[in-house]
């Protein structure tokens, strides 16, 4: 005789972590919140506060490594942690209520009651928890109208393969003639400036004193003797 046995495998409920919070420690380094002992106290203190037992440490960050800055060398600082916590239960309302916008960090506000199940040995900065519910299907950000895929204006017309010829001779004797012309206007300029403007020995000689002359030929005389 055969039997037909069904089974049905479902993912246990401790791996549905739809719900899930991410905390920033501000009085611990990295490596204090790694021993067995604080991370049991973390999953108790939560506990307390989400009413359940199934709770899942998912990850352990520095501050150091999401862009926080370096704590400044002085005896009590620390670099802060950010611990994820993950449930298939959803948020307590003690959680939800942290994340108000009307109520999220305002110094006004008393602290919250959540906050008495970690002081004084965590110190949380409820401004910066996060909630993530992935219970709910993400919205997209617009809505999206399916098409045909063509886009307006037409059809797309590709540039014709043959090209047509060009007269370069143009091209080319404006290359040529434009510097050539230059050179030839500084060509006459300078030759103007060399032989046209010189005033020569004679005309020299004609503005220039007969005793500087004198005086002159005797200096160049004397130069010749030495």
């Amino acid at each position: 005789m055969r039997q037909m046995l069904i089974f049905n495998v479902k993912p246990p409920m401790e791996l549905q972590l739809l719900y899930e919070a991410e905390f920033f420690v501000k009085n611990r380094n990295v490596e204090e919140v790694l021993p067995l002992q604080e991370q049991e106290y973390i999953r108790s203190s939560m506990g307390k506060i989400w009413e359940t037992d199934r709770l899942v440490i998912i990850n352990i960050t520095s501050a150091l490594d999401v862009g926080g800055r370096v704590p400044l060398p002085i005896k009590g600082r620390k670099e802060g942690v950010y611990i994820k916590v993950g449930s298939a239960v959803p948020f307590p309302d003690c959680l939800k209520e942290e994340t108000d916008p009307d109520k999220l960090c305002d110094e006004n506000l008393d602290p919250t009651s959540c906050e008495d199940y970690f002081s004084p040995h965590f110190i949380l900065d409820w401004c910066k928890i996060v909630l993530f519910d992935k219970s709910k299907p993400e919205q997209p950000d617009t809505d999206v109208i399916p098409g045909d895929g063509v886009l307006e204006g037409g059809e797309y017309e590709p540039p014709s393969s043959s090209l047509e010829g060009r007269d370069l001779y143009s091209d080319y004797a404006v290359t040529i003639a434009v510097p050539l012309a230059i050179a030839v206007l500084l060509f006459l300029l300078l030759a103007y400036i060399m032989y046209c403007r010189r005033e020569g020995l004679e005309r020299r000689d004609t503005k220039t004193s007969d005793i500087q002359l004198v005086h002159h030929h005797s200096i160049q005389g004397n130069t010749n003797e030495l």
